[in-house]
């Protein structure tokens, strides 16, 4: 900016508390500047970082081989992902999310059994149970009934439904709607009359399914003769949540 004789004119630069720069001493500057370099809470030299350490020559191995193991599912994946026009990445976390849920459904699969048979054994000794005396003479007239008809295959089957039943009905907390006759068989809080009683009569049962064999007399008398030594040898009691 020039003033009125043409000369020019140099506005004093103030500092933050109003004092003018124009004033101020070169070595005030030079000093602190020394003070403050000489400041060691104060950080100058640049930090030299330790170089990491490589990792083991056994992890290097692995990951190589996990590297050629994988390769061929990673090309699959981007062929599939192109071929359905997706990303690679979402397909194969997809896959991922699918592997997971499949491991998860097979590890509750393998380990819900052995969990309930540990709370089975926990529980304090129950009495030994049969069914209603009346419940068993008519389930086995009934049976008898379509037994002698011919009807082997109906009449065990019938004792079997009917079992599961009176198991139900006594102990509800024991059974599920996915329980196998196999696994009530092995029911730890059944008495081991029952167990075996069941283990019989289910066995036919099963033959007769998924054999796609027609049940014999004998098979008829053997799931009979388990159910009725079983459900008759005692009066009824308290399998029954105490």
């Amino acid at each position: 900016m020039r003033g009125a004789a043409g000369h020019a004119t140099n506005p004093s630069v103030t500092t933050a508390t109003g004092a003018s720069i124009e004033g101020a001493k070169p070595d005030s500057f030079a000093g602190d500047w020394q003070a403050m370099r000489a400041n060691h809470d104060i950080q100058f030299a640049p930090v030299q970082m330790p170089a990491p350490k490589p990792p083991p020559d056994w992890l290097v191995e692995l990951a190589k081989f996990l590297a050629r193991l994988f390769k061929p599912v990673g090309e699959a994946i981007g062929s599939l992902a192109q071929f359905l026009g997706m990303s690679a990445q979402v397909l194969l976390w997809i896959v991922i999310a699918a592997a997971v849920a499949l491991v998860g459904a097979l590890l509750w699969r393998i380990l819900a059994p052995l969990a309930k048979r540990r709370r089975e054994a926990k529980e304090p000794d129950r009495p030994a149970w049969t069914p209603d005396a009346s419940e068993a003479l008519a389930l086995l007239e009934d049976a008898d009934r379509l037994a002698a008809e011919g009807r082997f295959d109906e009449a065990t089957h019938l004792l079997l439904r009917r079992s599961v039943g009176q198991i139900a009905a006594a102990r509800p907390d024991l059974l599920e709607p996915s329980t196998t006759a196999r696994e009530i068989s092995a029911l730890q809080a059944l008495p081991d009359a029952a167990r075996n009683a069941f283990a019989v009569i289910a066995g036919r049962v099963e033959r007769s399914l998924f054999a796609l064999r027609s049940l014999s007399a004998d098979d008829w008398h053997a799931a009979r003769a388990a159910y009725a030594d079983f459900a008759l040898a005692a009066p009824a009691s308290a399998l029954r949540p105490a």
